[in-house]
């Protein structure tokens, strides 16, 4: 965050290159902005397997808007998440328990040379 309170987005990915398996990332930020509603909600954030099968990770954010013209920016922190296979890991963002957005974080080996 800046001194102003602006918020300035370094390093926006959607492909990560693994030289070798598994790689574990330090720190992973998620960040949506939602506006244009009104009341609570909870906004769960999660990362799945390629097979759909395993949640790698997920948390969950409440938040508020006031009004129409409100927004929320959201930011979900992910600490040592480990990716143990190449292929399209899905995020998914939930907005009360309905999948809102779905999206590829593609794991791909790095490129061998000679």
């Amino acid at each position: 965050m800046e001194l102003n309170g602006a918020q300035t987005l370094v390093g926006v990915i959607s492909a990560i290159i693994a030289p070798q398996l598994p790689v574990r990332l330090l720190k992973l930020c998620i960040w949506t902005r939602w506006t244009s509603g009104i009341g609570r909600f909870n906004q769960e954030a999660r990362i799945v397997s390629p097979e759909d099968d395993r949640i790698v990770c997920q948390n969950q954010i409440a938040f508020q808007l006031a009004n129409l013209d409100a927004h929320a920016t959201n930011v979900h922190f992910f600490a040592g998440i480990q990716f143990d296979q190449h292929g399209a890991y899905h995020v998914e963002i939930r907005l009360d328990d309905e999948l809102r957005l779905r999206y590829p974080l593609t794991i791909i080996p790095a490129p061998v040379t000679h």
